[in-house]
């Protein structure tokens, strides 16, 4: 069963054309704004208890992943992103067409610019900034080189097939009863 909460007068705000999908177990809450074709996958948890968090067009959240804010950090996340397996977003910008690897942790205050890759298991922290088209990674997270063209399109894909995939969900997955 999805989980969607008001938490107080905080309130999710989801497209009114429903385009948008939110799979069982898991939970969204409060001040969280989802545009047209956004996917939050299995067991993430979305809390805007403290700031809002905003998921744009074409973006997808994928399986176990935790987004949080802190007061003054509210996340803002770009269109065209993919936020892979297991990563953690704590009060961060991720721009358009970023690619967050699985078991990345993203800190208070730091900015992912457009077309960047961050390395899975990468920790971003506090206040971090980085330069559009960047292959960023490591524990702290650094850059280490520009991504190529091909590079930036295969993240666009990414997100392409996710908002694919995200229909074939909300249309063809059934429960099995036994």
């Amino acid at each position: 069963m999805t989980t969607i909460y008001e938490l107080g007068d905080m309130k999710p705000t989801l497209p009114a054309n429903s385009d948008f999908w939110i799979a069982p177990n898991s939970f969204v809450i409060g001040n969280v704004i989802m545009k047209e074709g956004t996917s939050v996958w299995f067991g993430t948890t979305i809390r805007g208890d403290n700031e809002t968090v905003t998921i744009n067009s074409g973006t997808n959240i994928q399986e176990n992943t935790v987004l949080h804010t802190d007061l003054g950090f509210p996340i803002e996340i770009g269109k065209n992103c993919t936020i892979g397996h297991k990563a953690m977003l704590h009060g961060c910008v991720i721009e358009d067409n970023s690619l967050i690897g699985m078991g990345s942790t993203i800190l208070n205050g730091a900015r992912i610019a457009k077309n960047s890759l961050v390395g899975a298991c990468s920790l971003v922290t506090e206040g971090k900034a980085f330069p559009e088209n960047s292959l960023i990674m490591g524990s702290p997270a650094k850059v280490v080189r520009q991504l190529t063209e091909k590079e930036i399109k295969g993240i666009t894909r990414s997100a392409q097939w996710y908002q694919e995939n995200m229909r074939r969900f909300k249309s063809d997955m059934t429960a099995v009863k036994i």
